[in-house]
């Protein structure tokens, strides 16, 4: 079975199929047969005037994906990675890491493992980081000192909720200006708006194999003056995620070791369909493929397990209050070639996640719904 969409392609705007989507999945996401295809093509050299063309080309495209002026780092790496250099370039001091999920926790584990000063503030799992909770815990700790960074992860993967960063970052603004905002959007990036200039988040980073629909192995971070400025004092930044070794390479249209060049093609014709489709489109579609699922669950006698008012658009957590069998769904599911996610770590057969990021559609997410509807029914 086989869906056929507008996209733009290498050779012009010729449709193309979209295969049937199989991975209901918060990442990795099905990719489109063009963008896969275009890992297959000659190798190049990293130093070439053609891989610096390719370079400059997707530097650009993400930038206005980041909404920035300023730059984005490319690194072949995972999101979490950048959990990781984010600490080794913002920080030298204290941070503060608020904690409503697995990944939360992940950069807090981070921090703690580069031997810095951090400050764990937890929020109930499946609720969002509030601004009055972050000018709380942020006054508390200036008291005690300047606080280097804040870190908050704005669609919590685990639980399928968003949290205001724009909002959290204004709070931080108010309170003690110098503090810097790190947000992490792994899961949201190119599925949702994520102005990153005018909200003031100062590094907001995020990973390919999730809304932007790439083959895993790629990470970008968005990173403010404020955040070089701040490298610059840091001792301890490490080499291969140095911010300052990063810029330095990037005013060259190039990386300071080698990139994954076939990954770097695949960023770029997937860029391409990203842009024709339009990004008040693509986000739009997301927004609406997130309501038509949530609207199943709940007919469907579901809770939804996000608190209301922050339910995610690429991922929606539904509570397994019917008791049904998950692993079950999921063989049956198998048969017609699909796959959803069990509930994550202590939520395991007590929830449900139901992804719907990337290039999925309407008709992907009713083929799905049919197949756990026939499920319900036996």
């Amino acid at each position: 079975m086989a869906t056929t969409i507008q996209r733009a392609g290498s050779a012009g705007n010729a449709a193309q199929t979209k295969p049937a989507q199989r991975l209901f999945i918060p990442g990795p996401t099905d990719v489109l047969p063009d963008v896969m295809a275009a890992q297959t093509a000659p190798m190049i050299g990293h130093r070439s005037d053609e891989f610096e063309a390719l370079f400059a080309k997707v530097e650009e495209q993400l930038k206005a994906l980041f909404f920035t002026k300023s730059r984005v780092y490319i690194v072949a790496a995972s999101g979490s990675a950048l959990h990781e250099a984010s600490m080794r370039n913002c920080v030298s001091g204290r941070v503060l890491n608020f904690v409503n999920g697995a990944f939360s926790q992940r950069w807090h584990d981070a921090a703690k493992g580069c031997g810095k000063q951090t400050i764990r503030v937890d929020v109930a799992w499946n609720t969002a980081v509030k601004p009055e909770t972050v000018s709380q815990a942020l006054a508390q700790e200036l008291a005690d000192g300047p606080v280097d960074a804040i870190t908050v992860v704005h669609n919590e993967t685990s639980t399928g909720v968003v949290s205001p960063v724009g909002d959290i970052a204004a709070a931080v603004r108010s309170i003690s200006p110098e503090t810097l905002v790190l947000v992490d959007a792994v899961s949201s990036f190119a599925g949702t708006e994520i102005p990153v200039d005018a909200w003031g988040i100062d590094l907001c980073l995020t990973s390919s194999q999730k809304a932007l629909a790439l083959p895993p192995g790629l990470a970008f971070c968005a990173a403010s003056d404020r955040v070089l400025a701040r490298a610059e004092q840091v001792t301890g930044r490490g080499w291969y995620f140095d911010f300052l070794n990063l810029e330095k390479s990037l005013k060259k249209n190039t990386t300071p070791s080698t990139p994954a060049i076939t990954l770097m093609r695949a960023l770029s014709v997937q860029l391409d369909h990203i842009f024709a489709e339009g990004l008040a489109e693509r986000f739009a579609r997301h927004a609406h493929l997130a309501q038509l699922t949530q609207q199943w669950a709940l007919d469907h006698g579901f809770e939804l397990a996000a608190e209301e008012g922050y339910r995610s658009p690429t991922v929606t957590n539904v509570t397994n209050n019917l008791a049904i069998n998950v692993g079950a769904l999921n063989r049956h599911l198998e048969e017609a070639d699909m796959e959803i996610s069990n509930g994550y770590g202590i939520y395991k057969d007590k929830a449900f996640r139901l992804a719907h990021m990337g290039e999925v559609t309407e008709a992907d997410m009713q083929r799905l719904f049919a197949a756990m509807d026939e499920f319900l029914a036996a």
